[in-house]
């Protein structure tokens, strides 16, 4: 009996340390993250380091083994960029750092956070290129990085995200095709591309989802599409669009 009862108390002790030492990671992450960040109304304040973990910091929510799930800084004021380590909240849900001063690019490293259901970076001052690393999150339900400064091609991996509802990559300098493999996403509510770069035609498989999706916008105005596409899915509320294009 004293032996199973050791056990125990040696079995619980590991586990606290366990659940110690993945906070202190996180916290360490969060302050360095913190530590990059100019932060002129102090809402960054109570992250303190030395405590046991960041469960208690503001902006900060944790599970109930004091894992970090949540940071909520939309229009905080903050400026500055983003540390590759923020892929390691492994267990991390809800990154909110929308209406901020954030530059640089999105690091790759996000594609690591594979309990994310929300990703909203809109509204900042974003640079380089989508990373093809986010198609790897599959528990995504919300990509909403609109308003940036963003560049390159729109991923095909993003057509792997098959939870998404809202693909928000509307202002930003994106160029080259829409990706067929969109049209993989049969969750999409809301899909606003417009005001970008955008060349070709829109593929297909993307228009099958005014039909056979649950689309309620499909938002591709002011790019350098081709052609023009119409709608008679009583679902979609609607498809905004550029003049049809006849220039050949």
């Amino acid at each position: 009996m004293a032996a199973q009862f050791a056990a125990a108390l040696v079995t619980t002790g590991l586990l606290a340390l366990l659940t110690l030492a993945s906070g202190n990671t996180e916290g360490d992450i969060l302050y360095a993250q913190r530590q990059v960040w100019k932060d002129p109304n102090n809402v960054l304040q109570s992250w303190d380091p030395t405590l046991v973990n960041p469960c208690t910091w503001f902006h900060v929510t944790c599970n109930n083994i004091n894992s970090v799930i949540r940071v909520d800084l939309g229009n905080a004021g903050i400026s500055g960029s983003l540390i590759p380590e923020l892929g390691g909240l492994k267990n991390l849900q809800y990154l909110e750092l929308y209406d901020n001063r954030m530059a640089g690019s999105i690091p790759a490293n996000l594609g690591n956070l594979t309990s994310l259901i929300s990703l909203d970076l809109y509204n900042n001052l974003l640079s380089g290129v989508i990373p093809t690393s986010l198609g790897a999150v599959g528990s995504l339900r919300y990509l909403r990085l609109f308003g940036n400064n963003l560049t390159g091609s729109i991923p095909a991996s993003l057509g792997s995200l098959t939870k998404l509802v809202h693909l928000e990559l509307q202002k930003n300098a994106l160029s080259g095709s829409v990706p067929a493999s969109l049209g993989n996403i049969k969750t999409l509510q809301f899909l606003r591309l417009n005001a970008n770069m955008l060349t070709g035609t829109l593929p297909l498989e993307v228009l099958s989802l005014v039909l056979v999706g649950n689309l309620t916008e499909l938002n591709v105005a002011k790019n350098n599409l081709a052609g023009t596409v119409g709608s008679s899915g009583p679902r979609v509320t609607a498809v905004i669009q550029d003049a049809l294009n006849t220039a050949s």
